[in-house]
């Protein structure tokens, strides 16, 4: 069954007739958006930023495009408040993964819509969010909303990869998007087995510091075995570091985290583990057992290693003299990557074996963002508002985004937890990436309600 226009928005309970003509706008807008590859590489990020622009034009709000590369520009658009307090930023990448249409049953620009959901790369990651944040905005202009503060939408470019956009605009136009705080991606809601909603939001993030495992030997023929068989060495030392438990390390956020977890029915099997994670005598093998039983939860306790390619050998009976690993490493904002390192090389214990920096994208390390500001507290209480049954709790993501550099320069950062984890696994980065239409518009709708508790005048 194809379901066609926005006619099933009006049979949703939750939203008025203000929020439904909302949820349209943001609709229309994610259609277009999917609708602009963006595909990172080469981004071609200025497309969207072009058709962001027709869109604030025409409703008088005042933008700029800004980058150092024309085809990848930055969108930026100020609806100017009293100034009686710092701008609110709402932020999201213009820039998406690739994708193989022969693995979708859509096309993944498309944007079409199957059975009440809206197929399309970016649809979660993450041009939904784009799509709300620039339906808010307008929202705002059109009802003439007295703002005490000015909100800002900001579209990045090359998040996927580099980061360049983000990065540009700090060293080059800050004061574009200084704020007080941001809404960026990051966060999400998820629906317990008992219906209770809870809201994840983001105020931390691992960092990725991927590492290559190089493994040296003697080249030869493969019917005579080598013990220094370079593919072997690799395979022990690969086998050596995942083996090795990484120390457990909690942070304000992860330890109000599980002490917010246990008390939903669900983890109560929590309880009496979360104090035994602040001994270090107890901590690895209490989160040893947390990880038989929920790896997402082991997952935020520690730094995690996950080999993912593998290259060397040129024919299947040649012993090769490189073997190399590359490995997925995500450290705890707290630890270095020298540290890491560190604990890597004592668990191979192979000096023949060279462990080192991948380069590539990596963020800073920074400390979570404040529990107390004006908009943490704002979308604990419009959370509670709108589902009373909720639970709000802050989060650290395993993935990273460009909000770490927004946090480095001091700014308060939110995963804002506007839309509902509908899989069992996200679809994000992966095939049919999708959104409901009703999760969009509700999300859109909890986003509009968000930025009026922190933006408008009292």
């Amino acid at each position: 069954m194809r379901v066609l226009g926005v006619l099933a928005l009006f049979c949703f309970p939750l939203l008025g007739q203000d929020d439904r003509l909302l949820a349209e706008r943001s609709l229309e807008y994610l259609k277009a958006l999917i609708r602009i590859d963006s595909t990172n590489p080469p981004g071609n990020e200025t497309r969207v930023a072009a058709w962001l622009k027709q869109v604030a034009d025409a409703e008088g709000i005042p933008c700029q495009l800004l980058g150092g590369d024309p085809e990848r520009l930055n969108f930026v658009a100020r609806l100017p408040g009293s100034g009686e307090e710092r701008p609110l930023l709402m932020m999201a990448h213009s820039d998406v993964v690739p994708a193989d249409p022969a693995q979708w049953e859509a096309g993944p620009f498309s944007a079409e819509v199957i059975d009440g959901r809206l197929y399309g790369r970016g649809a979660l990651d993450d041009k939904s969010l784009l799509a709300a944040e620039m339906a808010v905005l307008v929202e705002l202009k059109r009802r003439g909303v007295r703002l005490r503060r000015d909100v800002i939408v900001l579209a990045e470019a090359d998040e996927e990869s580099g980061s360049t956009g983000i990065r540009w605009l700090i060293e080059n136009a800050y004061a574009a998007i200084e704020a007080e705080f941001a809404i960026n991606e990051g966060g999400f809601a998820m629906e317990t087995a008992g219906g209770q909603r809870v809201f994840h939001v983001q105020t931390a993030e691992k960092i990725p510091s991927r590492v290559i495992l190089t493994a040296r030997g003697t080249a030869g023929h493969g019917s005579l075995p080598r013990p220094d068989n370079p593919v072997v060495r690799l395979a022990r030392a690969i086998t050596r570091i995942v083996d090795a438990d990484q120390p457990v390390k909690l942070n304000t956020t992860t330890r109000r985290y599980l002490q917010e977890i246990a008390r939903l029915p669900e983890y109560r099997w929590l309880a009496p583990l979360v104090p035994r994670l602040d001994s270090p005598a107890s901590a690895g093998a209490v989160a040893n057992q947390i990880r038989r039983r929920e790896p997402e939860i082991d997952a935020v306790l520690r730094t995690t290693i996950s080999p993912t390619m593998l290259s060397g050998g040129v024919k299947i009976n040649v012993i090769p003299n490189v073997a190399e690993a590359r490995v997925d490493v995500r450290r705890l904002p707290g630890e270095s990557r020298e540290e890491v390192l560190a604990r890597l090389r004592h668990a191979v214990r192979d000096t023949s074996v060279e462990i080192q920096p991948a380069g590539g994208q990596e963020m800073p390390a920074t400390e979570p963002s404040s529990l107390t500001t004006e908009l943490y507290r704002a979308m604990e209480q419009t959370i509670r508002e709108t589902y009373p049954r909720a639970a709000v709790i802050p989060y650290m993501t395993r993935g990273a985004t460009d909000g770490a550099f927004l946090r480095q320069k001091g700014m308060a950062v939110y995963g804002a937890p506007v839309f509902l984890r509908e899989d069992t696994d996200s679809r994000s980065h992966g095939n049919n990436e999708r959104i409901s239409l009703r999760n969009l518009a509700e999300g859109t709708a909890l986003l509009w309600r968000i930025a009026k508790a922190v933006a408008e005048q009292r």
